[in-house]
């Protein structure tokens, strides 16, 4: 979600651009349906749909685009000489881009913060762009989110038509095209991509914050140390919580299937004290940092109030993946690495 809280950031500050998004992909392309590619006035870019010629070439029609206003579809053949080499494929494919020129509106904020705001506290809801008649060379989106509660932000468009969008996309999380009574849309799904609990802010829990930051994490950083937990160490975290102590630590959270338990505080001690709420929790990933002795020293102490050995089967501990890291840096790499492979689907306990 960092390409739309920079598509928020700049209608904040009036700022219009042009948004690039791909539609559709065949073959090998690198970048999914759904993938954004910010290009401003100046030239600059935020994000990207996978580089080489494709994104040359949408990067050179801005300018016009930004002069003329509205939105054009960009057809790629990346079987085309040259295409494909420059995007690194081997089996080429082709790719549609739509293109537009978002201009400052309170509608077009309210939209796109909804559908930020909905993923972010892991509900369901749909950011509609009605595409239906735009070409090579002309035509105009029209945008509404639509929430699993009813609520409308955006441009007008009828409720049947987004009820019927948000039903189709619901389970899903990725952008769809679907024809819905004669007319062609943009339907993505909002869904959180995972919140990060990090308790303890230390050297590692820092670098950590840092990269779940990079791949779409939200982070929640909580310690009982101002000193260490602050904005100046942690400037990408989106909440940061100093706390008098680790008992109730989890009481201000919502912890569901789409949060990540990292514990990473400075000694056994407060781990464990952590540890026994998080089990209690319905975290889909619970993590404690430590050697092999401490986290069986620390099982051994719960085993000894009556907390059974089947519940920390779901625990990640020593945490990470091995990679042999050392580093605060190094270990955080591997931490984060087994955090993206739960999320994938693909880390199992």
């Amino acid at each position: 979600m960092k390409i739309e809280k920079e598509i928020c950031t700049l209608i904040e500050k009036n700022e219009s651009f042009v948004m690039a998004t791909i539609l559709s992909q065949t073959g090998s392309t690198p970048r999914l349906p759904g993938t954004r590619m910010i290009v401003r006035h100046d030239g600059g870019i935020i994000g990207t749909i996978g580089g080489g010629l494709v994104e040359a070439d949408v990067m050179a029609a801005a300018p016009a685009l930004l002069e003329k206003g509205g939105a054009r579809i960009l057809f790629f053949d990346l079987d085309q000489a040259g295409l494909k080499e420059s995007m690194d494929m081997i089996c080429g494919g082709d790719m549609k881009v739509l293109m537009e020129v978002i201009t400052p509106s309170a509608s077009t904020l309210a939209a796109f913060n909804a559908f930020l705001d909905c993923a972010y506290q892991g509900k369901k809801g749909v950011l509609a762009a009605d595409i239906t008649g735009i070409d090579e060379t002309d035509g105009t989106v029209i945008r509404s989110f639509y929430s699993e509660t009813g609520d409308r932000y955006g441009d007008e468009m009828p409720c049947d038509t987004l009820k019927t969008l948000f039903s189709q996309t619901a389970k899903e999380r990725s952008p769809s095209i679907i024809e819905n009574q004669e007319r062609l849309f943009l339907a993505e799904p909002a869904f959180s991509s995972g919140v990060v609990y990090l308790f303890g802010a230390g050297h590692v829990s820092r670098q950590v914050a840092r990269l779940t930051h990079m791949v779409g994490f939200r982070t929640v950083v909580l310690d009982d140390r101002a000193e260490f937990a602050n904005r100046h160490r942690f400037e990408s975290a989106e909440e940061i919580i100093v706390t008098e102590d680790f008992n109730g630590c989890f009481d201000a959270f919502q912890i569901e299937e789409d949060s990540y338990i990292v514990i990473l505080t400075r000694g056994h001690s407060h781990d464990q004290i952590v540890l026994e709420q998080a089990i209690e929790t319905r975290a889909g990933y619970i993590g404690m940092i430590g050697s092999s002795k401490k986290r069986n020293t620390i099982y051994d102490k719960m085993a000894q109030k009556g907390i059974s050995r089947k519940a920390l089967e779901r625990v990640y501990s020593p945490i990470g993946v091995s990679i042999g890291g050392e580093t605060p840096e190094e270990i955080a790499v591997s931490i984060v690495a087994e955090l993206i492979q739960k999320r994938a689907g693909k880390g199992t306990r």
